[in-house]
């Protein structure tokens, strides 16, 4: 069963090589950090606040396309952690089609916060991501 999360912050130390977006379970207290890179970082915070560029990133690309192919980002899911790795889906609808298209869980969220589309996590994620030390 997934568990709805959000994005509670995002840390951006620009000397590193790591960056770290935090999830926070809505309505409960579980959350865990993932690491992404700063380019993934700062494209999240860019779409959180609002921040509009003159030509299209990756992230903006991909919700170009998404539109233009009639579809709709429903949800995001990090289905999986494996090796200290997340993985995650899109969750789209097309025509009344449900479709899942494999995603790092940083392009996943940068691409979604914009839209405000919910993020779940599956509870053997969450489970195996409070005891993995990363």
């Amino acid at each position: 069963m997934a568990v709805e999360m959000e994005l509670s912050r995002i840390l951006i130390r620009e000397l590193n090589d790591f960056q770290l977006i935090e999830l926070q379970e809505v309505g409960g207290d579980r959350s865990f950090p993932i690491v992404i890179g700063l380019p993934e970082a700062q494209a999240i915070e860019r779409r959180l606040k609002g921040i509009e560029i003159k030509r299209p990133q990756t992230h903006e690309l991909m919700a170009n396309i998404i539109e233009q192919l009639g579809a709709e980002l429903e949800s995001i899911t990090i289905s999986d952690l494996s090796e200290h790795t997340f993985f995650a889906t899109l969750n789209l609808r097309r025509n009344g089609e449900a479709l899942q298209i494999d995603s790092r869980p940083s392009d996943a969220i940068a691409l979604g916060v914009a839209g405000g589309v919910p993020i779940y996590v599956e509870e053997h994620v969450l489970d195996a991501a409070q005891s993995d030390p990363q």
